[in-house]
């Protein structure tokens, strides 16, 4: 399967995302008016924490439903000139996490320099893998080289068994994904070393909500075990966000109109003050400033729009950017990139 981009449907413009969210018929549908209902006139943020990087959009996948529209033949990539303004940019922050993500963010060329330069920093730096790109040849001995930096992977992995995990991320993707998961833990991570946190993430495989985050990390770890003898330290899940390919099947299996009145139906309050917008900020692989990952891909930048002219002072007094998409992490137990909310 080809990125929506490389197959110039529709939904690679994100206009049109916009306007097929924004025109569903949807009771209660607007997300400003509910956040006012509680109490929330403007989304505001908190002290910021986490500094996310999306240093690219290549990947050696092309998930069914990935957010980025990622795949082999995306081509953007951060370079070392914006890799370095992040860097000024962080120097400028409390943050204490830099979390990379992509695409792949390993096939950046400059990856394990942006690595380097955060742990040098005393940064706790987190690593977003689709497991399979630690098969690739070149990148054979990142296990061991990111556990030797105390890095915390977080692997992509939509269900401990494989016909869900492949129905989601492409036939032979689970077997892959197995053989990453022991290499990693070969190399330290997964047996309860704070230092060498291997973290699972989940999505949905359908138009649903991600179930209870702690029933399914203990039924994760035993099954893993049991029957791949491979272990990890903690499971997050993630709602499936209404965007980019996700969004794409929704519209061509006729489900986007109930997931979408599951995820306005299901709005929590209690998942409002921890959302990852208010804590974090996303920066784009080419220095554009977003409130979250998902704002990146449906591109509402920020009021301060680029990391060149970063400014903490103007982003901390910044309203937070909000759409019909939000309803994504506020939907029952929440959904953040580090897992449920509430």
């Amino acid at each position: 399967m080809a990125s929506l981009l490389k197959r110039r449907s529709p939904l690679a413009s994100v206009e049109h995302q916009h306007s097929l969210l924004e025109n569903l018929p949807l009771n209660n549908g607007n997300f400003s008016d509910r956040l006012s209902a509680q109490g929330w006139d403007t989304l505001k943020p908190a002290e910021l924490e986490i500094f996310q990087i999306n240093v690219g959009k290549l990947c050696n996948m092309t998930c069914r439903h990935c957010h980025v529209d990622a795949g082999p033949d995306r081509k953007e990539i951060m370079t070392r000139d914006t890799i370095d303004l992040c860097l000024k940019a962080l120097d400028q922050t409390n943050a204490h996490t830099v979390d990379l993500t992509g695409g792949a963010p390993e096939l950046n060329p400059n990856f394990r320099y942006l690595v380097d330069q955060c742990v040098a920093r005393g940064k706790h730096v987190i690593d977003r893998c689709n497991l399979t790109v630690l098969l690739l040849p070149t990148l054979e001995d990142l296990p061991e080289w990111l556990a030797e930096r105390n890095v915390e992977v977080v692997c992509s992995l939509p269900h401990y068994r494989q016909r869900n995990t492949d129905a989601q991320r492409g036939d032979g993707t689970f077997e892959k994904s197995i053989e990453a998961l022991t290499r990693l833990n070969k190399a330290g991570y997964g047996l309860g070393n704070v230092d060498r946190q291997l973290t699972l993430m989940s999505n949905p495989v359908g138009a649903f909500l991600a179930s209870g985050q702690a029933k399914l990390e203990q039924e994760w770890k035993a099954g893993l075990m049991k029957y791949h003898k491979v272990s990890f330290d903690r499971l997050i899940t993630l709602n499936n966000m209404p965007i980019s390919r996700f969004l794409e099947w929704l519209e061509a299996s006729g489900n986007l109109q109930s997931y979408m009145e599951l995820l306005v139906n299901s709005f929590n309050p209690a998942t409002i003050g921890g959302l990852m917008c208010r804590n974090t900020l996303s920066i784009s692989w080419d220095g554009y400033l977003y409130d979250c990952d998902f704002n990146q891909m449906l591109d509402l930048k920020c009021e301060a729009p680029h990391i060149r002219d970063f400014d903490i002072e103007q982003l901390k007094a910044r309203s937070i950017v909000t759409g019909r998409h939000c309803f994504g992490c506020t939907a029952g137990a929440g959904s953040s990139c580090g897992g449920a909310l509430a």
